[in-house]
């Protein structure tokens, strides 16, 4: 009876043996379509940020890279063509902000930055990296600038573009960043109605700091934000003084009437982290902040002056694993 059961077991093994067999034959050949992309994942915003080391003077290089889509190793040499995409930026605003122009995303002048025509990708490679030189000096954050990117395609060209939405575009919002910019904790900042210091105060949970200079940054009066139709009226630009880590605040507004009643001082702090014993904490607190300004636009025909007091602080996560700068930094 035992060699009975043997014997019917038989052809299953076999059938089981033989599929198994051709399963492993089939990942020796490619099993997807060879394409190039962009790693560029969207943010919830639409964009893909980049952050940019602001120079004063020569260019700072941001590494893109180009993937090659398979489940082998690419066979071959590739030259890939890039250009600029204005039309799909064009369309992203009008899908997102429809009527607000003044929300749009703004297309990144051609004098602050330079990208080569084509990128090689070599045989036995599936990545490659694009250099985009940035020289930023004098751009103004109050636009939102976008650097919009496609891999073009041509039937002479020897390889094709990722037809997936998304794929073959790159929409880099750019944020260059110095050592005093990025996104403040805001809960410590309180505006208050001039005169009325003792009522509940508006509170923001963040505060963007945006880089001006090497030393310098700028941030929106108040309650402000990005979304204020004349936000650019209400600039506050912040010096910070190395030497003796103290800051001067002013604005370039007069109508604004800001008046800074005390020069806020800042502190820098490093610890590593607990767990992660290569991960860096860095974390700049400016004290001190006190200082008044009018609200001339909001209400046709009225000004609103508000006091702000308190204070902001900024964390960095950097990874000291990591030599670039950029890439280094947990954004």
């Amino acid at each position: 009876m035992k060699k009975i059961y043997n014997l019917m077991f038989l052809p299953a093994a076999l059938a089981i043996i033989l599929l198994c067999g051709s399963c492993n034959d089939e990942w020796k050949e490619e099993q997807y379509e060879r394409y190039v992309s962009f790693k560029a994942p969207l943010n919830s915003k639409g964009v893909s940020p980049i952050y940019v080391r602001y120079k004063a003077s020569g260019a700072a290089t941001y590494k893109l890279p180009l993937i090659v889509s398979g489940s082998t190793t690419n066979d071959k040499d590739m030259t890939v063509h890039i250009a600029v995409d204005k039309d799909t930026l064009d369309r992203l605003n009008i899908e997102r902000f429809q009527s607000r122009t003044d929300l749009y995303y703004k297309l990144l002048v051609g004098e602050y930055f330079s990208i080569p025509e084509t990128v090689a990708i070599k045989s036995g490679e599936n990545t490659a990296l694009m250099d985009i030189n940035f020289t930023l000096n004098d751009i103004d954050l109050v636009d939102k600038w976008v650097l919009p990117l496609t891999v073009t395609d041509d039937p002479s060209y020897d390889y094709a573009s990722n037809p997936r939405k998304h794929y073959k575009k790159a929409l880099l919002r750019v944020m260059p960043f110095n050592d005093f910019s990025g996104t403040y904790s805001g809960t410590a900042l309180k505006t208050f109605f001039e005169g009325f210091e003792n009522d509940a105060p508006l509170v923001k949970n963040e505060v963007p700091v945006y880089v001006v200079n090497d030393t310098a940054v700028f941030f929106y009066a108040g309650t402000i934000d990005e979304d204020r139709i004349d936000r650019g009226k209400y600039k506050i630009y912040a010096s910070f003084d190395k030497n003796v880590q103290s800051i001067t605040l002013w604005s370039d507004n007069e109508d604004m009437q800001f008046q800074s009643n005390v020069d806020p001082s800042y502190v820098i702090e490093e610890t590593m982290d607990a767990t992660r014993p290569y991960l860096l904490h860095r974390y700049v607190t400016i004290n001190n902040i006190n200082y008044n300004y009018t609200d001339y636009t909001a209400v046709p025909g009225a000004t609103i002056s508000y006091t702000v007091k308190g204070s902001l602080i900024l964390e960095r996560k950097i990874n000291t694993q990591i030599p670039d700068e950029d890439q280094a930094i947990e954004w």
